[in-house]
């Protein structure tokens, strides 16, 4: 098994990046080790896993709840984090100790990606902790202090939110150990979010059938959608989530090559058929035809007839 080397981000993050934060968490939360997508139906499986997340985690609240809260999505956000904290490198454990059992591969062949892994949970954890901590004590430094303290928030809860929602993707980068991780990854941490609510019986003011169906809807959509995204692996590509990664088959996703940009001569960026305009055409006009060319001399041409008298 090989693994891309190089920097984290590609190279892609600039000075004016910084002005967006969207754009630095793209860098930093998918990174450019992690890899693409096998194809398009993978992919829109993995986009409508998201989707269903961010709607159990945002909407379903929302509407529960009657509002939007900032302070209680806050909570939420230091509450999920601390739940990844522990349940990721457990899950992971896991499966390591499966794959160890069977075989096939060692641990030690794991060891890299399972550490660029690990530092990408590590980062999105603190950045979520320290944007909950800015916030919380942004009135301990005075007017000025706390005007920027907020400046300061707003940028990296807009840095954490989009973020948040590259790791939903790519589960941090867990697909470059094993293609079948960040769906199952994804399936335990909706599960663990919903079962506390469940066991204590906090059905946020619903009545028993109604809470149980927006409490179990999140995880079961998303339960759905994993099972169907790991039966795409398996059907089409051979990639079983119980099979050591050693063993699976390689599927290097082919280069991108850049498109030029047009050159600058070039009207409204497009550039016009090239060749010589006043050039002959391509092919001869002026050729004999599939049926002959009724100019050439031949043995009946009515415009040079022979002499009467020339012998034959």
């Amino acid at each position: 098994m090989t693994y891309p080397h190089g920097s984290w981000a590609g190279g892609s993050l600039t000075a004016r990046s910084f002005l967006k934060p969207h754009h630095v968490a793209r860098a930093v939360f998918h990174p450019s080790w992690i890899p693409e997508s096998l194809d398009p139906s993978v992919d829109a499986l993995k986009k409508a896993r998201v989707i269903a997340g961010a709607v159990a985690a945002f909407g379903v609240y929302t509407f529960v709840e009657g509002g939007f809260a900032f302070d209680e999505m806050m909570n939420n956000a230091a509450t999920a984090c601390v739940v990844l904290l522990f349940i990721t490198p457990l899950t992971v454990g896991v499966m390591l100790y499966l794959w160890r059992r069977s075989g096939a591969g060692t641990v030690a062949q794991l060891r890299e990606p399972l550490v660029r892994s690990l530092k990408l949970l590590l980062l999105f954890i603190g950045s979520a902790l320290g944007t909950v901590l800015i916030f919380r004590l942004g009135d301990a430094f005075g007017t000025l202090g706390g005007l920027l303290t907020s400046i300061v928030g707003l940028w990296m809860a807009f840095f954490v939110i989009a973020g948040a929602y590259r790791i939903s993707g790519n589960f941090f980068g867990t697909a470059v150990v094993h293609r079948c991780l960040p769906p199952l990854l994804a399936t335990v941490t909706a599960w663990l979010m919903a079962i506390p609510d469940l066991v204590t019986g906090d059905l946020h003011g619903l009545g028993l059938a109604l809470g149980f169906v927006f409490i179990l809807g999140a995880p079961i959509t998303v339960t759905g959608i994993a099972l169907l995204e790991m039966d795409r692996l398996r059907s089409r590509y051979g990639i079983r989530l119980a099979a050591h990664p050693a063993t699976l088959p390689s599927h290097p996703t082919p280069a991108r090559t850049p498109t030029p940009p047009p050159p600058p001569y070039a009207p409204n960026g497009v550039v016009p058929p090239q060749g010589n305009p006043y050039g002959p055409p391509v092919g001869n006009p002026y050729g004999r035809p599939p049926q002959g060319d009724p100019y050439a001399p031949g043995p009946r041409n009515p415009y040079h007839p022979p002499p009467p008298h020339s012998p034959r």
